[in-house]
């Protein structure tokens, strides 16, 4: 393996794992909130 590819696959494997973590991150956000709002959970109301 040349040094450039040596290069381009270590910064592609150092720059994999932080979009995997952010990703991951939001994919469960959003299936909460779909899991929230499909069991019909409503908002509390803090102005009271």
């Amino acid at each position: 393996m040349s040094q450039l590819e040596s290069i381009i696959w270590h910064v592609l494997g150092y720059a994999a794992m932080p979009v995997i973590f952010l990703f991951g991150f939001i994919a469960v956000s959003i299936g909460c909130l779909l899991l929230l709002n499909w069991m019909g959970v409503e908002t509390v109301d803090t102005d009271a």
